[in-house]
């Protein structure tokens, strides 16, 4: 099935923005573990798995509607240097994903690609009501608790 310009349009450019928050992920994930933060390692590298999936469910759309999704056209990653400047990286990511998803459902709207705007909606819903939240809930902690206590609450997790 042939797809709409548009939305391909914002198809690809929303997996440019999946593809660069795995990357930024996985780089925070394992300066995380390399730092003795295991908690933050273990809840970064499952985010990380959460964005390959979402760019996973847009490649599919794509491919579905005969586009081939460009896998180098994604911007570099931002990765911070402790862990509140990860955070707010990652946060800012996930505010971008989130505007380019409300205007891609958008588009699907006006071009009458409800399958798509369904997939995106699933999309929005995990990065509002998951990946922003926990960050912002993060950043809010750290705020109320002190950043010490609050590493010193993520050094181990439940194997050790």
């Amino acid at each position: 099935m042939k797809g709409n310009a548009k939305v391909l349009e914002h198809l690809q450019k929303l997996l440019n923005n999946e593809l660069m928050a795995r990357d930024q992920y996985l780089a925070h994930s394992n300066i995380f573990k390399d730092w003795g933060l295991h908690k933050l390692h273990e809840r970064l590298h499952h985010e990380m798995e959460e964005e390959t999936e979402h760019a996973e469910a847009l490649m599919e759309r794509m491919l579905f509607l005969e586009a081939k999704p460009d896998m180098n056209g994604h911007e570099d990653s931002n990765v911070g240097s402790d862990v509140v400047s990860m955070f707010k990286n990652d946060l800012a990511v996930e505010y971008a994903v989130d505007a380019a998803l409300k205007e891609a459902i958008a588009v699907c709207e006006e071009e009458q690609d409800y399958v798509t705007r369904q997939v995106l909606v699933k999309l929005l819903d995990d990065t509002e009501m998951d990946h922003a939240y926990w960050l912002e809930q993060q950043l809010r902690l750290i705020d109320m608790v002190g950043i010490e206590n609050y590493i010193q609450s993520h050094m181990q997790n439940s194997g050790n």
